[in-house]
């Protein structure tokens, strides 16, 4: 299965390898689990944002820590608390007496790759600061709005277990992530290879820049023209339609959450050194793209059906294309 491309193989070529070289350095820092660290890089270079849900431990910070250190631009990270207030997040204008004038201090928002920790314990209004500089990658401040910048990726983690103290990420902030993922325990080889390295505090702080912010707009315009068949977007839909009416689902996939789809597999694509799409890169970004914006019905969730069963059934309900649709 395969099409014509503005993308050439020779650029498609160079992207993979620049990739995996990303995939290298960071798993340095994050041994075992270069999955994960694939899915973040697709997020990063597919202009989005990523959660990662997992226990205390797993490395969801040092992974974040990790992509920061590989990319060279600015970096920061934001310790999310209850009493933490949305201007700590975006900035605040103040008043300068020798310029006579309102200046505005951005806050730690304003940074290449921005780690967002323990995103759920901070409240509702402060979560909601996120949702603009996310969605348009500005802010606005007592009117005036102020551009982040590009590239700009909002790494976010959360804790599933400890919900005492925390707050909920609503829906509308959900499908602001363009992908929600977690890290896991490493396997017997990797645990053996951290715990033989345990002199090393901070295997992150290690890393050197391996690429340029620029670098990253460039790879990220170039995975906007790998090519997409008509029979692939209407895989995509088919996979929409069935969840919306599924039974075990009371929120299915959006139109948003859909071109978020199609975005990721065009970056999954040209990682694997190819210049179009193919429904083995639907069905593996299935679960990190879709798990957060479908939403269970109670009696799903009184029954035990978790997301990831109802995402394989949905898939197992939809025959992928064989061949290119005519254009």
């Amino acid at each position: 299965m395969s099409g014509a491309s503005p993308i050439t193989q020779d650029q498609v070529t160079w992207f993979a390898q620049t990739f995996q070289q990303l995939v290298g350095n960071i798993e340095k820092a994050v041994l075992g689990k270069e999955h994960v660290t694939r899915l973040a890089l697709t997020c990063l270079l597919s202009e989005g944002h990523m959660l990662l849900e997992d226990y205390p431990g797993t490395g969801k910070t040092q992974l974040a820590r990790a992509l920061s250190a590989t990319v060279q631009g600015s970096h920061s990270r934001i310790q999310f608390t209850p009493d933490l207030l949305p201007s700590d997040v975006t900035g605040v204008t103040i008043y300068e007496p020798s310029k006579q004038a309102f200046e505005f201090h951005p806050g730690p928002i304003f940074a290449t790759i921005v780690l967002a920790d323990e995103i759920n314990r901070a409240s509702p209004k402060t979560q909601s600061a996120l949702l603009e500089v996310m969605e348009e990658g500005r802010v606005t401040i007592d009117g005036t709005a102020h551009s982040v910048g590009q590239p700009f990726m909002v790494l976010a983690t959360q804790n599933p277990i400890e919900q005492a103290g925390t707050y909920r990420l609503p829906e509308a902030q959900l499908d602001r992530f363009l992908m929600k993922a977690s890290v896991g325990y490493p396997d017997h080889e990797a645990t053996i290879a951290v715990l033989a390295d345990a002199k090393t505090r901070d295997r992150a702080g290690r890393l050197q820049p391996l690429i340029a912010s620029s670098v990253i707009v460039d790879m990220a315009r170039l995975a906007d023209e790998v090519h997409v068949d008509p029979a692939i977007l209407g895989y995509v839909s088919r996979i929409a339609e069935e969840s919306r009416r599924h039974p075990s689902l009371k929120l299915g996939l959006s139109v948003r959450g859909c071109l978020a789809y199609v975005r990721c597999a065009k970056t999954w694509a040209a990682s694997q050194g190819r210049t179009y799409v193919i429904p083995d890169d639907i069905k593996v970004l299935a679960e990190p793209v879709l798990s957060h914006r479908l939403l269970l019905s109670a009696e799903a969730q009184f029954a035990g059906t978790s997301v990831d069963q109802v995402i394989d059934q949905i898939l197992g309900q939809i025959t992928p294309p064989s061949e290119r649709a005519s254009a």
